[in-house]
């Protein structure tokens, strides 16, 4: 287990506002969570599965 700091936070926003950082989102309904899961699980998408109230 790791424990992070408020200045950790800090220099690590502070670097990536430097970095080209590519953001990837694969937005899933909160009724499909379970699916969100399963995709994840499967490495069916690259980045992160966002839930989203429709």
């Amino acid at each position: 287990m790791t424990n992070l700091t408020r200045a950790d936070g800090l220099e690590f926003m502070a670097l990536a506002a430097e970095l080209p950082l590519r953001i990837q989102a694969t937005p899933y309904a909160l009724d499909d969570a379970n699916q969100a899961l399963d995709d994840l699980r499967a490495g069916r998408f690259n980045g992160a599965a966002v839930l989203t109230m429709r």
